[in-house]
């Protein structure tokens, strides 16, 4: 039960804001010790139970050598860089412009450009808290001086800033693809469909609403559209999609190469559009070092949480409790991602795969359940993480550059019916595997 209780403190320690790679660290030390001490103790010295502890944690150094040299984790900083990069080339601006002229006559118009340009920012940079800020400057106010209902406004742009979790290349599939001991390119690739699925349920929530409500998203009086500049704005980070995902999939380069060619390919494209400078460079590598630092760290102090929590059994607690739940592999996935689901109220996407991800991993490998789409599923249930209130981060992005008069309970109301949107989707994923293409259930 140790390990059990070492998890319950970290969640705790988690959900008040304690620093995450610091809160993984400590609490495996503590309860490694204690561990340690029920384990040898009354007859040992305290000596010997110190001797057994560091026997425990002997194994870190080569875990944190083998992290710093895992070849799926090398292209995290490079799709960030890549991301980054693009951000600040001025991608989104040129974008939502562009599309918005191209929507804008059409009731909830321009709704559906911001859905678009998510959809692309989220293909081509996959940083939520970038899309979701620059999208929050540049639509927001567009939306609301053309008297856009400010909760399908503001729920909007977070539904579409959250994109970037499920739509390739992701960093959480990136994340995911490593604990599973899966291709990166074969989880990018069953992401696809549910993906494009989740966004064209967006589409249709909004043409549906504005329809039927026609003050919520009205249309807006537009001059006559320059395709030029649209195609200017949309092709080149198209193209650049096309080559990163492309390679993958057609196995012609290994994900980190694709994403050595994305992050070199978005300095070009910050040149095309004339923003490449020696201050937009540095300032998107120091951005990139400390996000990946963030990553890196937190996955070394959830390496000895994992220790730890093996060496206590726990493990074996956990995966005799779900392989015995009622239903069996239907009662599994219910149960497992309703702890997802909620725990995405109050801890981090990263968190939540490097600790609870493996905790559950083991009783899906004797369910014989598809790893490819139990890895699709976690994916979709955290991208809920960002949105739901209290604390989605996306809530507290758009928050933070919001214009004076849209109130939070206006983006907490405006994201509750894309929250559904995304479980609902996530329904016909776990009940109808077969109609995003994978195997049919055990």
């Amino acid at each position: 039960m140790i390990g059990l209780y070492m998890l319950v403190a970290a969640l705790l320690l988690l959900a008040v804001g304690y620093p995450v790679a610091f809160t993984f660290g400590a609490v495996s030390i503590i309860f490694g010790f204690i561990a340690a001490f029920f384990e040898l103790m009354p007859d040992a010295t305290m000596l010997e139970v110190v001797d057994e502890f560091a026997y425990m944690f002997s194994m870190m150094p080569f875990r944190i050598y083998g992290t710093m040299t895992n070849k799926i984790l090398m292209a995290i900083p490079l799709f960030i860089f890549m991301g980054l990069m693009l951000e600040r080339s001025g991608l989104a601006a040129k974008l939502l412009e562009s599309m918005g002229t191209l929507f804008g006559r059409v009731r909830g118009g321009v709704a559906v450009s911001v859905i678009l340009v998510g959809t692309l920012l989220a293909a081509s940079t996959g940083v939520v808290g970038a899309s979701v800020v620059a999208m929050g400057v540049i639509s927001l106010p567009v939306m609301l001086r053309q008297r856009y209902d400010r909760g399908l406004a503001c729920g909007t742009i977070c539904a579409s800033g959250t994109l970037g979790q499920i739509i390739p290349p992701s960093i959480i599939l990136i994340i995911l693809a490593d604990v599973f001991g899966l291709a990166v390119g074969d989880l990018f690739q069953a992401a696809i469909l549910p993906s494009l699925i989740l966004v064209g349920s967006y589409i249709a929530y909004i043409l549906v609403l504005s329809f039927f409500k026609r003050e919520a998203a009205p249309a807006m009086v537009e001059e006559n559209v320059d395709y030029v500049k649209v195609l200017f704005a949309v092709v080149p980070p198209l193209l650049l999609i096309v080559v990163v995902l492309g390679s993958i999939f057609a196995g012609i380069a290994t994900p980190t190469e694709s994403a050595s060619i994305g992050a070199f390919g978005s300095i070009l494209l910050a040149a095309l559009y004339k923003k490449l400078s020696l201050q937009t460079l540095q300032e998107s590598a120091l951005e990139t070092v400390k996000i990946t630092s963030m990553v890196i760290a937190i996955l070394i102090g959830a390496t000895a949480f994992s220790m730890v929590f093996v060496y206590t059994g726990a493990d074996m607690l956990v995966e005799g409790f779900f392989t015995g739940l009622p239903g069996e592999m239907w009662g599994f996935v219910l149960l497992s991602m309703l702890i997802v689901f909620i725990l995405g109220f109050f801890i981090d996407f990263i968190e939540i795969s490097y600790i609870v991800v493996p905790i559950l991993l083991p009783a899906a490998e004797v369910l014989g359940i598809d790893p490819l789409w139990f890895a699709v599923l976690i994916a979709m249930n955290l991208q809920s993480s960002f949105l739901t209130p209290p604390f989605g981060f996306s809530l507290f992005y758009l928050k933070g550059v919001a214009p004076q008069g849209v109130q939070t309970l206006d983006i907490y109301k405006g994201v509750i019916p894309f929250i559904a949107l995304q479980l609902a989707v996530l329904a016909t994923l776990v009940l109808f595997p077969q109609l995003y293409g994978f195997a049919a259930l055990p």
